[in-house]
């Protein structure tokens, strides 16, 4: 079913993208053949041999709005530099410049590690050396597919992402396994399982002292205590085969079956999870407080719930043990 979801919510996305981007190639938004009259100003006048020259580039509001139309005004002059090579003339924005819609989209569009700022070749440059004013408009990038190309590009750096965390973690949980196997073998973890049985009973009556499926409900929660979350899964399982063997009933859990559920979904965890580890390094130190304060509170709140659902008498009819004793019990 959660498959279904994820194709659903894929799907849709790309649905949403394709049709904004439509509509912006339709109106014509970012005016992709259409240059900009600008203004340039050089105090130290236009030098054509020059490769780069600091200039402020004026962007008159009326042409502005009458190109792009909405309520964004450009603030009048903008610092950037011009750039002279043998493929034409340009200029750069400055980095720091503060532009309006659409030119801040654009900017983000085209702006790469290298180089962030907004660039644009000019068109109709006829100057003299020596001038400190000129008139020339700029052609910017075209902007296409805008939506489409940030949704793949977002898969491309979680992808990245997920594979980073993925080697990382490999060195986190062979740690983590190890002292687990540790205190395996030096007794430590039937040491901890023995004092936690005892904490459980009351959780579980419906399970038998000597029964298996308290040690591996032990061992489960003591993995989510230690943050060894992939090493909780499996034991989790196990343990709810063995509350299953317990089970009167084939499609109704038990009132032991949903109080596992429940501490697995809220367990208390004194280590952070491995995966935290991985992404903050140290750092993780600082979260300590929170994370045990937080999964405490949480797993008490799961324990009073469940318990409290154990007593509405529409559960209570429910419940395959409660049923079973009420039709071995005879009638009056």
């Amino acid at each position: 079913m959660l498959n279904y979801i994820w194709s659903g919510l894929i799907i849709g996305s790309l649905l949403f993208a394709l049709t904004v981007d439509t509509q912006e190639l339709v109106e014509n938004r970012f005016r992709n053949d259409t240059p900009l009259p600008v203004a340039l100003e050089i105090d130290e006048g236009y030098a054509p041999d020059a490769r780069r020259q600091p200039v402020r580039i004026r962007i008159d509001s009326t042409p502005y709005a009458q190109m792009y139309g909405g309520d964004a005004v450009p603030e009048g002059t903008y610092s950037g530099t011009l750039v002279q090579t043998r493929e034409g003339r340009k200029i750069e924005f400055s980095t720091d410049a503060d532009l309006p819609e659409p030119l801040a989209t654009i900017q983000s569009y085209h702006a790469t590690d290298d180089n962030p700022a907004l660039r644009g070749t000019l068109s109709s440059l006829t100057a003299s050396p020596g001038t400190e004013q000129l008139r020339a408009a700029v052609q910017f990038e075209p902007v296409r597919f805008r939506k489409l190309r940030n949704i793949a590009q977002a898969a491309l750096n979680f992808a990245e992402t997920a594979a980073s965390l993925a080697l990382s973690l490999i060195g986190i949980l062979g740690l983590m396994l190890g002292l687990v196997k540790i205190g395996e073998e030096a007794g430590l973890i039937e040491a901890l399982t023995g004092i936690v049985q005892p904490l459980l009973n009351p959780l579980f009556p419906n399970v038998p002292r000597d029964h298996p499926a308290l040690a591996n409900i032990s061992l489960n929660l003591l993995a989510n205590v230690f943050g060894l979350g992939n090493a909780a899964t499996p034991l989790g399982i196990k343990a709810m085969e063995d509350l299953q063997d317990l089970n009167p009933s084939d499609d109704t859990a038990t009132d032991d079956m949903v109080m596992l559920l429940a501490l697995n979904t809220s367990s208390v965890q004194l280590v952070p999870p491995s995966l935290l580890v991985a992404i903050m390094g140290l750092q993780i130190n600082q979260l300590f407080f929170s994370i045990t304060l937080a999964t405490l509170f949480s797993t008490i709140a799961g324990i009073l719930g469940t318990l409290a659902l154990h007593r509405v008498p529409y559960f209570r009819a429910t419940s395959p043990h409660r049923s079973d004793d009420a039709s071995e019990t005879p009638s009056a």
